[in-house]
């Protein structure tokens, strides 16, 4: 799996992300560049100076700027690291569950405002959702080199999974009690729907509740990384 841009790469070395190659663009003289080339010869990582143009054909989006990383496949990990990692904080279990989300932009959006609000993990389900690939990294400046990402085959037994553990589970949708009036403190995990088809039936019926963001406009819809950072800043407002 390829990652591009400065940020992402950096965020990848400090996270000790395994990294196989490193493609840097020759002739880069800046001081963030050069410090980003020292921080990877001082892990022991293979550089290899290319042209631009070299850099161009590797890359997928074109936005590389100057910074190519080959890396090994994104490592998931269990739902009990999530809970156990929150333990070893002493604090309170907060995750995000994505319940179908299949646009990368929006999974690496949500990565990063998950890893900004220090949320414990996400969880993703293994089929009809977009996994953690080169797009995700990117659009998550680096974010997903720093948070714990669970894939399940059933995002409806995760539910029963957390529930057995004392989290309270939420879903963002419609018809739900207002956010603002929500009680979300403690254990929670919130659930974010699919672009366009949202939280589906049976995975709202198995939550604790609904919570519902106030619209005032004609458009009684927000995108799903959107309505993910309002949600979870406003249970880091109440607890933290």
């Amino acid at each position: 799996m390829k990652i591009e841009g400065r940020n992402a790469v950096a965020e990848a070395i400090a996270a000790k992300t395994t990294i196989d190659r490193l493609v840097v663009q020759k002739g880069l003289k800046d001081a963030a560049a050069n410090k980003l080339i020292d921080e990877a010869k001082s892990r022991g990582i293979k550089i290899f100076f290319r042209d631009k143009e070299a850099l161009d054909r590797e890359s997928a989006n074109k936005k590389h700027q100057g910074f190519i990383a080959e890396v090994t496949d994104f490592k998931y990990c269990e739902i009990d690291d999530i809970l156990s990692y929150a333990k070893q904080k002493n604090e309170a279990p907060l995750l995000v569950l994505l319940d179908g989300v299949e646009d990368p932009h929006n999974l690496g959006s949500i990565l990063r405002v998950a890893e900004c609000a220090g949320v414990h993990g996400v969880v993703i389900p293994r089929h009809r959702a977009v996994s953690v690939n080169e797009t995700v990294i990117k659009v998550s400046a680096g974010a997903a080199a720093h948070m714990r990402v669970a894939k399940v085959t059933n995002i409806n037994d995760a539910i029963d999974a957390l529930k057995k553990n004392g989290v309270w589970v939420y879903a963002a949708d419609l018809g739900g009690e207002s956010l603002y009036k929500t009680d979300l403190s403690g254990a929670v995990a919130l659930v974010i729907g699919g672009e366009g088809a949202g939280v589906k039936k049976l995975t709202r019926a198995k939550c604790d509740g609904a919570v519902s963001i106030p619209m005032f406009g004609k458009v009684n819809s927000l995108n799903a990384s959107v309505a993910a950072g309002i949600v979870i800043y406003e249970y880091i407002r109440k607890n933290r």
